[in-house]
């Protein structure tokens, strides 16, 4: 055999060899592989990333859903919620929302006694005398509530140190109210005719107690 076909054989088995040899160890590459970036030292970059403070909870929607934030009607419903953490304003005024039509139509068909646990002293008194008024006159009230059209949270107070909360509410009630005098005859209003009633009121409870009720103790339209 002619010479340098011998040495091109023994070329290309060395050849070969290196081949096989390269693959089992370094292994094989399917498509573009980035190469690894060469490790790092990272404590010098930790010391200088900024230390970020972990803020927990954040604004209260339950209190901002109702005032405006940072209001002094807020800080005084967040003290309530302080002094009393299962107090929950949109609760609050869903119970206040069914108080004003129990308190209000109590009122016009003459029920104190219903009315007696959700009424301040002095604003029993004052209820009391006004139904006292109507049946000395000899008139009647005949009431159907309609419904709460609106429904607002004006303000809010806390006395740290009586921990007397009062909250007071904007109202639109819609409602049909007769009046009758002493032989039955209408002399204001009608039964089918709604009217629309504004009143402003104000509740009050000591939190933390253990009575549950809060009170109305003021009026005004």
């Amino acid at each position: 055999m002619n010479t340098p076909i011998i040495q091109l054989l023994v070329l290309a088995g060395i050849a070969i060899f290196l081949i096989l040899r390269l693959r089992s160890v370094l292994g094989t590459r399917d498509g573009f592989e980035k190469p690894k970036a060469p490790a790092q030292d990272t404590s010098a970059r930790d010391a200088q990333r900024p230390d970020f403070e972990v803020i927990e909870g954040g604004p209260d929607h339950d209190i901002i859903d109702h005032v405006p934030e940072g209001s002094p009607a807020a800080e005084a419903l967040a003290q309530m919620k302080r002094a009393e953490p299962s107090f929950s304003v949109g609760e609050f005024l869903g119970g206040a929302r069914g108080a004003y039509e129990m308190i209000l139509m109590g009122y016009e068909k003459g029920d104190m006694d219903e009315l007696r646990p959700f009424l301040s002293d002095e604003l029993y008194e004052t209820f009391a005398e006004g139904i006292r008024s109507r049946a000395e006159q000899g008139l009647t009230i005949e009431a159907e509530f309609v419904g709460v059209r609106e429904l607002s949270l004006m303000d809010a107070t806390f006395d740290e140190a009586t921990r007397i909360g009062e909250v007071t509410i904007k109202y639109v009630g819609e409602l049909t109210s007769v009046v009758k005098n002493a032989n039955g005859e209408v002399i204001e209003g009608s039964p089918t005719a709604i009217k629309r009633q504004k009143d402003v009121w104000t509740y009050a409870r000591r939190m933390g107690s253990d009575d549950p009720n809060w009170q109305l103790v003021a009026t005004d339209e």
